[in-house]
């Protein structure tokens, strides 16, 4: 393999260093034909996935108070709240209806809310509907251990037999504890993060990995988080897919705080050269998502020439990159219209990327 700038040949599988030279110096084509003949190499047969589902995020009262977040919200805030199940039922039913197969729950780290609300929430839902539920991340799962007094191990059984499918890879942001300690520090650390992780695939649920680039962080902490991904999926092969997506700073405390110097998101050159190294970097884990919900329809199409082969998800709701600002709106058929532009053939599918449908 080699890059149109340096034209330094790299092993089968990029090392550390040189994974943080291709960020940094190489030619953004040259990079992106690695990753877009990794993805050719993964999945020959120009299909690109995409699944129908929704994000709900169950309460917005969280005590981490994370710099780069602009959905938390204090408990005594007027705005604070806590979905009703009548809600949280009505948004599933529409899922549904719209031929959802699958539910994104997150939410904050409630003070109020212990084990017994998440085993009653998740059984309600399987008693009511037919759906996956890909929810509660890491910081979450870590602080519903911390409540209870379970093990994370324990913790994630409870949470298992109650209804929880797989765990999204939220809270991930970057891996790296000297960026953590900055943006985020009353959240778990890294180690604590890949723990639920390892944790979760042990007992055979699958997970996604993501990653959020564009704020405090130098190169050297982006290719630290792809590692630990790495070496976490040798040992695992637990993860379905890693998501990147680029930080959005609208009315954040990183972007007011003129000490993070933080004026502008990630631009979109930027963000195809950590997708594209994201994919030669990771290959050990089949599919790289491109995010439209941070990047535009646009964007997203172009992405998928650069090591992304899915598309993500329909997000019939989203509300946490929303209230930084950006609300990029994508129906179905803009999906399916945006893939075949592309040259691509959409297919649908579940969490674990089966193919759900192929006539669209």
């Amino acid at each position: 393999m080699t890059t149109q700038k340096k034209k330094k040949s790299y092993s089968a599988r990029i090392t550390k260093k040189e994974g943080l030279d291709l960020l940094k110096n190489a030619d953004l084509l040259g990079l992106g034909s690695m990753a877009d003949g990794m993805r050719k190499a993964l999945h020959p047969h120009n299909k690109v996935s995409f699944i129908i589902d929704r994000n709900i995020n169950y309460t917005n009262v969280c005590i981490n108070k994370c710099k780069f977040c602009a959905f938390y919200r204090n408990a005594d805030a007027s705005d604070a709240y806590v979905l009703s199940k009548r809600k949280l039922f009505n948004k599933i039913r529409e899922t549904i209806k719209h031929g959802g197969t699958q539910i994104l729950m997150q939410g904050g780290l409630h003070p109020d809310l212990g084990l017994d609300y998440y085993v009653d929430l998740l059984k309600s839902i399987k008693a009511k509907f037919p759906i996956h539920v890909h929810g509660f991340s890491p910081p979450e799962i870590t602080y519903i251990s911390k409540t209870s007094g379970l093990s994370i191990s324990d913790t994630l059984l409870t949470l298992q037999e109650a209804g929880l499918n797989s765990i999204p890879g939220g809270g991930a942001e970057i891996l790296s504890d000297r960026v953590r300690k900055k943006v985020s520090p009353k959240k778990i650390m890294s180690k604590q993060w890949l723990k639920v992780m390892e944790e979760a695939h042990k007992i055979g649920m699958k997970t996604t990995a993501t990653m959020m680039f564009g704020s405090v962080e130098g190169p050297e902490d982006i290719i630290e988080h792809l590692d630990a991904i790495r070496r976490l999926q040798d040992k695992t092969e637990g993860f379905t897919a890693f998501i990147p997506w680029s930080f959005q700073p609208g009315n954040t405390e990183l972007f007011q705080n003129s000490k993070f110097k933080i004026q502008t998101p990630a631009t979109g050159v930027e963000y195809l050269r950590v997708l594209a190294l994201s994919r030669v970097y990771l290959d050990n884990i089949p599919n790289v998502q491109a995010s439209w919900v941070t990047q535009g329809l646009k964007m997203a199409q172009v992405a998928l020439r650069f090591g992304a082969n899915d598309f993500g998800s329909t997000m019939l709701e989203e509300n946490v990159v929303a209230a930084a600002g950006v609300k990029y709106i994508a129906a179905v058929n803009d999906i399916i219209q945006a893939v075949r532009g592309g040259g691509f053939q959409p297919v649908q599918r579940d969490m674990y990327y089966n193919i759900i449908s192929e006539n669209l």
